[in-house]
């Protein structure tokens, strides 16, 4: 007959459980591995804020780093699924921008021009006002802006990326 020490089984199940929970542990940690390879990488975020409210948004067309086609452009700045935001013409509407987006220099446009110069910022602010002031070329109570990165070169009209949201008037 053997004897084992006062206590002992206690520690041989305590180093089996140790050891089961650990190969769990590396089966789960494989599976959520295993799970992420098979997602695709999502595309940089694009926020707007005004106020309190804020919208962020995946890439509406691009976003993977590859120049994008004119008619592809043309298609992307009709798309009807787009986020919306309501702006107080006397609120700051503020831009954000992943890092990656402002390595490769991006602008804001309204209603498909340019509102202001290309960036390599992740930050930029614009009065509310301006979204609704016919100068710019506002028609109405509600705006399309388009975030549209570009191809790293200054004033370049190759666009990477467009991040499309709608700012509706809130009076």
């Amino acid at each position: 007959m053997t004897s084992m020490p006062r206590g002992g089984a206690a520690d041989v199940n305590a180093a089996a459980v140790r050891r089961r929970r650990a190969v769990a542990a590396a089966g789960a940690v494989s599976a959520g591995l295993l799970v992420l390879s098979a997602c695709d990488k999502p595309t940089p975020l694009s926020t707007i804020t005004v106020g309190r409210s804020s919208v962020s948004s995946e890439a509406t067309c691009g976003g993977e780093g590859k120049t994008l086609q004119t008619a592809d452009l043309a298609k992307c700045l009709k798309d009807n699924d787009i986020k919306s935001i309501k702006v107080d013409p006397d609120e700051t509407v503020r831009f954000g921008v992943d890092p990656d987006i402002a390595d490769k220099r991006w602008t804001i446009l309204m209603n498909g021009q340019p509102l202001v110069e290309d960036s390599d910022k992740t930050y930029r602010t614009i009065p509310g006002s301006v979204f609704f002031n016919a100068q710019y070329g506002a028609q109405g109570n509600s705006t399309l802006v388009t975030i549209k990165a570009g191809d790293g070169k200054k004033s370049s009209s190759a666009a990477t990326g467009l991040w499309s949201f709608k700012l509706k008037k809130d009076d």
